[in-house]
């Protein structure tokens, strides 16, 4: 899945190097992986974990708001600060990994996971996760913003193979995170926390002896943490992000109020998680590119966004028949249309930037604005719910989150929107988006 938007880095480009990025002679991922340094892998393992991160807490959810006597709505704040930090940070890691270098970019978060996720195993009250959750978002995009640089420079073969290789880290945590959550969730809320912190730690020690030391601060190109905002001047730009900003709304009201709807144990919400994750990294590796070349990325942008309307009702309805095997199955489908997403939005909002904007500018400012639509989401469900009465409430509202992305996405034009091919570079600075 070239993700989004997952974060997309400013710092990027800077790292990179510019290798062929011919299609005609892709290698295959199992080659690909075959053939990488240690230095990339080393960087994988450290994604892998990081990405992990992202549905960690689903699982335990219900088992946090029982041992420590949390509200719906403080629960939701678990993922409302998360990447609300995330929002803010797109403004300033580019500077960051400027100012301080890649390397030390990237181990700083890191070092900011394995602190946060430890001391969670320690919190008395939900308030103390929700700061902690705080310092392990900024944590996280501060990682993100560089993992990707460190493996498309290091990688051998072409620019198209690293990616292969990164998505394939990011699938495999968005899979697995869920269920190691599961799994450590059926014995304490507190375990799944500690598990990360161990995995992490090992992956940041890992990471600052192995790779690469920092190049000299005069090679790299000035950053200032305004150009994003700057970019979004571009009116195209703005409503694309805005779009996204929606739809990534709608993303979230899945991650933070779907464990909640449910109401399962961890091990069987963990599950429903591990299949939405599955299905999220398979439709952004084989189902995005075949479908932007069957009728260009604009259109497939519209059509995933349509079909994750649909899913958001099913699981509205789910609620309202008492159905909780149908919240379950709509959670599941969503992965479908999410994976395309995540490889597709980001190539329309790139063919909406300037030509005198550097591309990864213009991507930190569609990442702030996209973040911002996630954690104005994310804290607003549980309010919904109370508001409106109903459970189903959130979903109705993802629902209709997505409509809005459909009018917005429909006014971008172009010719590179109506492109037929995914674009790598595109793909690099959107790569990070979770």
């Amino acid at each position: 899945m070239t993700l989004i938007d997952n974060t997309s880095s400013s710092a990027t480009p800077a790292v990179v190097a510019g290798p062929d990025t011919s299609r005609g002679t892709e290698p295959s991922l199992m080659a690909t992986l075959r053939d990488q340094p240690r230095t990339v892998w080393v960087t994988a393992f450290a994604a892998v974990i990081a990405f992990m991160g992202i549905g960690l807490v689903d699982p335990i959810l219900n088992s946090i708001a029982e041992a420590l006597n949390a509200p719906p709505e403080k629960l939701t704040l678990l993922f409302g600060v998360y990447v609300g930090v995330q929002c803010v940070a797109m403004l300033l890691t580019g500077w960051a990994a400027y100012r301080f270098g890649p390397k030390r970019t990237l181990t700083t978060g890191l070092t900011l996971i394995v602190v946060a996720a430890g001391i969670s195993t320690l919190a008395s009250n939900i308030d103390q996760l929700i700061a902690l959750r705080v310092l392990w978002g900024l944590g996280n995009a501060l990682f993100l913003a560089t993992a990707l640089a460190f493996i498309v420079a290091a990688a051998k073969g072409s620019q198209h193979g690293a990616i292969m290789l990164y998505e394939a880290a990011l699938g495999i945590g968005l899979a697995i995170g869920p269920l190691l959550g599961a799994v450590l969730g059926e014995w304490s809320w507190r375990a799944p926390f500690g598990g990360t912190a161990t995995l992490m730690l090992i992956g940041a020690i890992l990471c600052a002896v192995m790779l690469p030391s920092d190049g000299p601060h005069t090679a790299r190109t000035p950053v200032r943490i305004v150009d994003p905002l700057k970019a979004l001047h571009n009116r195209t730009l703005l409503i694309t992000s805005i779009g996204s900003a929606f739809y990534t709304g709608a993303l979230f009201t899945v991650i933070a109020w779907a464990p909640i709807a449910m109401g399962l144990r961890p091990i069987y919400a963990g599950m429903v998680f591990f299949g939405w994750g599955l299905l999220t990294a398979l439709a952004g590796v084989f189902i995005a590119p075949r479908l932007a070349a069957r009728v260009g990325q604009k259109a497939g942008v519209l059509t995933a966004i349509t079909g994750y309307a649909v899913v958001m009702a099913l699981a509205a309805w789910g609620v309202l028949a008492g159905q909780v095997w149908v919240i379950g199955l709509a959670v599941i489908l969503s992965g479908l249309p999410s994976g395309v997403l995540n490889t597709l939005f980001t190539g329309v909002a790139m063919s909406a930037g300037d030509d005198s904007t550097p591309r990864s500018v213009s991507s930190a400012g569609y990442s702030f604005l996209r973040w911002m639509g996630a954690a104005i989401a994310a804290v607003l469900v549980a309010h919904l719910a109370e508001w409106f009465g109903s459970v189903a409430a959130p979903f109705w509202f993802a629902a209709a989150y997505c409509i809005v992305a459909v009018i917005a996405v429909s006014f971008v034009r172009g010719r590179a929107a109506q492109a037929h091919e995914v674009d790598d570079e595109a793909a690099l600075v959107g790569a990070e988006e979770y």
